[in-house]
């Protein structure tokens, strides 16, 4: 009896396709969220009278919580959202390869559980705002879910990271004023925190 191949095999053209469509819509996102940054910023820049940043993280304020959510697409000024551009699609893509749900997991876990620990622990008076928030988090998130995973390549592509912006780890630790090393330290254990809740299968259980 003759065997027929598979009809649910794809094709090398179909197998291309679809990686050509699945960067394109990685692209689609990452790009997408980074030029909603750049829009509020120049929103801000050409009507200075919104205030966009007054919309930030304002810790232990009621209306400061609207921050949460906000904070990450606001910056101080186009050098400030221009430093972080690079590092947020740099880090945004490869959290991506582990598949787009991943990465709007841990965007959202980032945001919420980083943002939070700001509003609750930030000095008073303070306003908060910038993407470092979500870079740091990414990276917290990529160093650690190899560990948690148990994955020999996440433990590589962690291990690079590490490599090449272990020195940006410092900024969790209070420095340059006017820098909010609050958002990268809580940013950063949101992403771990993240890794951590997501892969708990490979979690060894004591009794």
């Amino acid at each position: 009896m003759a065997k027929r191949p598979s009809t649910n095999t794809p094709t090398p053209q179909q197998a291309a396709g679809d990686l050509v469509r699945s960067l394109k819509a990685h692209a689609i996102t990452l790009f997408g969220l980074l030029a909603l940054m750049w829009a509020l910023e120049l929103t801000d820049f050409l009507l200075p009278f919104w205030h966009l940043d007054h919309y930030g993280i304002r810790p232990r304020q009621a209306a400061g919580l609207v921050g949460i959510p906000a904070a990450p697409f606001l910056h101080g000024d186009f050098a400030h959202l221009a430093a972080n551009s690079i590092p947020f699609l740099v880090l945004g893509s490869i959290v991506m390869l582990g598949e787009r749900g991943v990465f709007w997991a841990v965007t959202v876990f980032v945001t919420v559980i980083g943002g939070l620990g700001v509003w609750l622990l930030a000095p008073s008076g303070t306003v908060h705002i910038g993407a470092s928030l979500l870079i740091f988090g990414y990276l917290g998130f990529l160093i650690s879910r190899g560990l948690f995973e148990r994955s020999i390549l996440w433990i590589v592509i962690g291990f690079a990271l590490l490599l090449a912006y272990g020195s940006m780890i410092l900024g969790v630790l209070p420095g340059t004023p006017g820098i909010s090393w609050q958002g990268h330290l809580f940013g950063f254990a949101a992403g771990i925190l993240a890794a951590w809740a997501m892969f708990p299968k490979n979690r060894k259980l004591y009794r």
